[in-house]
């Protein structure tokens, strides 16, 4: 188990140099949450949370060696983007004119092409009220970058609420058409990371449809109802029981259609629970788009904070986002960003327990 980082008392956030050339920022409440965000990639790091009996356990997955997040644990808890998720082949048109993004192994783009957000240095500075403390992260992505037009202003605000709610919220601002899909990355352990598995974790995602994928995790087809599915998460489930379902082929990596969705005020899109510890916690989004990961491809070649390597199933990612691939599917909501208009986005992490 990850030791408490040093005692806070409501102050703002603390800084400190990080082993990855950027800042370390710590900040949180007495007895609730502490987060720990780095600028490299303005990424996730830690999160300190209670259990029933007040136990605090850090439940966020990052290795134990920095290096690791450029290689084998690039997008651990970091900012993805421009575009999070799959874009096929890197190729999508704008407005009439084609575009070519840089492209991964696989030959498509994922979550924002070979040099994504993740692996840049973001500037930071403090946010400190009586009830929230936390960081804004700033960003310039210039035009072409990746082959995406526009020059992108990014700010990322990252929040710990006296309430034990983690806020992220997103705004970006172009000078020409382009494309904004940003969320963060984070795997999640409610058992404290390096304790195990999830698979004890229940999982409810309140999910209308699914979207299907082929090999290469590229949308197949239009969406598809849950009921009857490997994909229905609509009430509570054991996640061990939900991957041995018939056609979950013991994984997710899916795009989970988010009912309602959309709007500019925050709605609940999953709460996933560990028993063992009590802890709980619900995601509330602005997003349209539910990416659950249950890390089925982890090997143990990352070696934990804790010391202990990641297997399958050590975390699980509930990334809130746009659909993969929309730039390439008319009938999904657009992720395209215009001159004069600002890109929005939040997403809340609201923790809690039960006995």
């Amino acid at each position: 188990m990850n030791p408490y980082p040093p005692a806070l008392t409501g102050v703002p956030p603390v800084c400190r140099p990080s082993a990855d050339s950027g800042e370390r920022w710590t900040f949180g409440f007495p007895g609730g949450l502490t987060a720990e965000v780095h600028t490299r990639g303005a990424r996730l790091h830690g999160l300190w949370v209670p259990d029933r009996f007040g136990t605090l356990a850090d439940v966020v997955l990052a290795p134990r060696d920095p290096a690791l997040t450029a290689t084998a644990a690039r997008y651990f808890g970091a900012t993805v983007g421009r575009y999070a998720n799959r874009i096929a082949h890197g190729r999508f048109s704008l407005d009439g004119k084609p575009y070519q993004l840089t492209t991964q192994q696989d030959g498509h783009c994922l979550h924002g092409g070979t040099d994504g957000f993740d692996t840049r240095l973001w500037e930071a500075e403090s946010v400190h009220t009586p009830e929230w403390t936390g960081v804004l992260l700033h960003l310039r992505s210039p035009d072409g970058d990746q082959g995406f037009p526009g020059n992108l202003d990014i700010t990322v605000s990252c929040l710990v609420g006296r309430d034990n709610e983690l806020s992220f919220s997103y705004t970006a601002v172009t000078d020409a058409p382009t494309l904004v899909n940003l969320t963060n990355h984070a795997y999640f352990n409610l058992e404290g990371e390096g304790t195990g598995d999830v698979l004890d974790h229940e999982l409810t995602v309140d999910a209308s449809h699914y979207t299907p994928v082929d090999a290469d995790l590229i949308p197949s087809g239009d969406h598809r109802p849950l009921p009857g599915t490997a994909f229905d998460l609509r009430r509570p489930l054991r996640i061990a029981r939900a991957l041995a379902r018939p056609g979950a082929d013991g994984g997710y990596d899916h795009n989970f259609v988010l009912s309602p969705h959309g709007g500019a005020t925050p709605r609940r899109a999953a709460f996933l629970h560990a028993p063992a510890t009590g802890r709980c916690m619900e995601v509330l989004t602005t997003e349209p788009g539910l990416q659950v990961y249950t890390a089925g491809q982890f090997d143990g070649t990352v070696l934990g904070k804790s010391g202990t390597p990641y297997r399958a199933g050590a975390g699980i990612a509930l990334e809130t986002q746009h659909f993969p691939d929309s730039p390439n599917r008319p009938g999904d909501p657009s992720p395209v960003l215009r001159p004069g208009d600002e890109y929005r986005s939040s997403t809340v992490l609201r923790f809690s327990t039960r006995y």
